[in-house]
């Protein structure tokens, strides 16, 4: 028997009388009211199932109980130095001059904190607070958002990633949402240095993990049936030059899509080489191949003058 919690929906600790969806590996944006009419789909097939007897799912995001608990810590700690003050001003009782010896210190409130503003910087000083900008900090890297897109907090593989807003049940699985378009940066692998090689072979993975199977196995547009290689020619990426390979790809279920691996050598550090993984479904008016080439050459590095220090607009489709 598998203990890990499967797909479905679950109350969310955070917002009482709201459900959020669980996709097997991570809390996803998806939630509900909480309502008994409306059982997740595995328990809807399987009454018996007791999700608490899995162990409850990884905890939904952080939410404001982190700052009652500092509150009741502060305020414990406050009543136990008052106690304490108290104590000693009564074993200590009047000294030899029939005069009592003045109290110890009493509890005091709590120094102000400083305003958040204060250690936090804005979105005007941080392209990582731009809506319209997906910074990767460690390929060192910038990439415009286009319109309708955005920059999920997190992702089945902790890339850098953005995607549709909008989401949909995959043709091949009921169980598992689907992006009609998303954007992934990463660094390649150690050893690797010739962009070509790279993406000839990066490829293939980009379309798997994209149209072939989820994290979880599911083969959520029916697997690849084939595909046609539409672009392999070198790129200027952010200054660097670099090679780009696209694939049209056909499924056995759903419209299928269009693949994009593009690598470049990092400004940044060694100049290990990044990747930029694209991955379009075919025949939707909102995501032409040319928004591919329009974000590809968005690329810029961290701090380039021509995105204001990183900052760029969003683009439209």
């Amino acid at each position: 028997m598998s203990f890990a919690t499967p797909p479905g929906w679950y109350p969310d600790a955070g917002t009482p009388g709201t459900d959020r969806w669980w996709d097997g590996t991570a809390w996803t944006a998806h939630t509900r009211p909480t309502a008994a009419a409306h059982p997740a789909p595995y328990e809807t097939a399987h009454p018996s199932y007791a999700p608490q007897a899995f162990g409850p799912p990884v905890p939904p995001p952080p939410t404001q109980g982190g700052s009652r608990t500092r509150v009741l810590a502060i305020t414990l700690s406050s009543l136990l130095v008052l106690g304490a003050a108290v104590t000693a001003a009564i074993l200590l009782g009047p000294d030899d001059s029939g005069t009592r010896a003045a109290p110890g210190p009493t509890a005091s409130a709590p120094a102000p904190t400083a305003p958040a503003t204060s250690a936090t910087p804005s979105s005007e000083d941080s392209p990582d607070g731009d809506p319209g900008v997906l910074v990767d900090q460690l390929n060192g890297i910038t990439l415009a958002v286009p319109d309708g897109w955005e920059k999920p907090e997190n992702t089945s593989d902790d890339a850098p990633t953005i995607r549709t807003a909008v989401s949909y049940d995959c043709p091949g699985t009921s169980a598992s949402f689907c992006y009609r378009g998303t954007v992934s940066t990463r660094t390649a692998r150690a050893g690797q240095s010739d962009p070509k090689a790279i993406v000839e072979a990066d490829i293939t993975t980009a379309a798997d993990k994209a149209y072939e199977e989820d994290v979880l196995g599911r083969r959520t547009h029916g697997g690849i049936t084939s595909h046609k290689v539409l672009k392999a020619e070198p790129v200027a990426v952010a200054g660097r030059t670099g090679y780009l390979v696209r694939w049209r790809v056909v499924t056995a279920k759903g419209p299928g899509g269009v693949v994009q691996s593009v690598a470049f050598p990092s400004t940044v550090g060694s100049e290990t080489p990044v990747i930029v993984r694209l991955a379009f479904d075919a025949d939707r008016p909102e995501l032409p191949v040319s928004l591919m080439d329009t974000i590809t050459r968005s690329i810029r590095p961290i701090g380039d003058s021509a995105t204001s220090g990183g900052v760029g607009a969003s683009i439209g489709p």
